[in-house]
């Protein structure tokens, strides 16, 4: 009678050990999804339709694991601990010290993208005194810093960009800058893409004039040594910026830049629209994570997804980077005429054909459920 009391006792334990090991089983599994939640949603912006600068100050020798909490107490991400798994993981090295400019409407990706970039020494944003025209704003983005920096408003510096009389002293200036979008049709603004983007010092500014006068004259002296490519390339001052532009917006690397400029003249080989959300959200005149079908079929010539070809001009004020990689595309020979990249991981895939470019699509959209 003891000795099956003592396998009942047995039996009890094995279950009540097997009950336990399962149960802490489902934890680890339920915490480990969890955890992968987490993280995926830590890449994501803040708020991708916050477009604000935020100026951030990392100290000299801040650790990875400071500069996330700095960055994390600025609201430009939203986890340190992500940041700093996300570094280690990527195998980036130390940010150097400086000021920096991030936006909320940022992914994590992006921001150590601009972080990589480096700081600049001295303030950007928040005295009056600098006004900062950041890589790949738009002209409705830098009147916005104008009237935070300056005395004059940004209904002011967007009536001086509708200026036709002002403008066409500036064309005649500097011609060989503006020719080409002094012709263009169906423009929102002559000189979106031609305000250089540059830390200007507006502390003694004498008028609004003064200082695009400035951003272009900028512009002009920085393309000067690319002009006489565009002309044997047969591409236009207005064709190379708005391509650059939007380059700007889609890749992050110097090589991904190369490629997807090599990607948009393939496409426009082929007679095909560039089929770039960069155009639709400029049509629109707003910044969205995700674009809808009906927002693909907005109404504009901006829309280069209903509209093959340039379109009429720039979308923001590109880099040289990227108006190097217009003019040295890479990889033409492949005949990429697809691209996507991973939100998570910045990642970018190629695809020569439709049916390839929708199976990454769709595994990437599995991925990052």
């Amino acid at each position: 009678m003891v000795e099956k009391l003592d396998k009942k006792k047995q039996r009890g334990h094995k279950k009540r050990y097997w009950w336990i090991a399962i149960t802490i089983i489902v934890v680890l599994a339920l915490g480990l999804v969890g955890t992968k939640v987490y993280i995926n949603s830590s890449m994501k912006a803040v708020n991708s339709s916050d477009n604000t600068s935020v100026q951030v100050k990392i100290p000299l020798g801040s650790s990875n694991e400071k500069i996330g909490k700095i960055l994390q107490n600025k609201k430009v991400i939203k986890s340190s601990w992500v940041f700093d798994y996300y570094i280690k993981t990527h195998n980036k090295t130390s940010f150097n010290a400086g000021y920096y400019v991030l936006k909320p409407s940022m992914s994590l990706t992006k921001v150590v993208s601009e972080l990589e970039k480096g700081g600049s020494s001295t303030s950007l944003i928040g005295e009056k005194g600098k006004v900062l025209v950041q890589e790949g704003e738009t002209i409705d983005e830098i009147a916005k810093t104008v009237q935070q920096q300056t005395k004059y408003s940004s209904k002011q510096f967007l009536t001086l960009m509708k200026n036709e009389s002002y403008l066409n002293k500036l064309a005649n200036e500097y011609p060989q800058l503006l020719d080409s979008t002094m012709t263009a049709k169906n423009v929102r603004y002559r000189l979106e893409g031609y305000l250089y983007p540059a830390t200007y010092d507006v502390s003694n500014l004498k008028s609004l004039k003064s200082l695009v006068n400035q951003m272009v004259a900028a512009e002009n002296t920085s393309l000067k040594p690319y002009y006489s490519t565009m002309t044997k390339k047969h591409l236009s001052v207005q064709e190379v910026l708005t391509l650059a532009s939007l380059v700007e917006r889609e890749g992050v690397t110097t090589s991904d830049r190369g490629k997807i400029a090599g990607v948009f003249f393939n496409r426009i080989d082929k007679n095909m629209p560039l089929q770039s959300d960069i155009s639709v959200m400029y049509a629109l005149n707003t910044h969205k994570k995700n674009l809808t079908y009906k927002d693909l079929k907005v109404d504009s010539p901006y829309n280069l997804y209903i509209n093959k070809g340039y379109g009429p001009g720039p979308f923001n004020s590109p880099s040289i980077s990227s108006i190097k990689a217009v003019l040295n595309p890479t990889d033409r020979s492949k005949g990429y005429l697809y691209f996507i990249a991973n939100t998570k991981t910045g990642k970018i895939y190629y695809s020569k054909t439709y049916a390839q470019h929708q199976k990454i699509t769709k595994k990437l959209a599995k991925d990052n459920d």
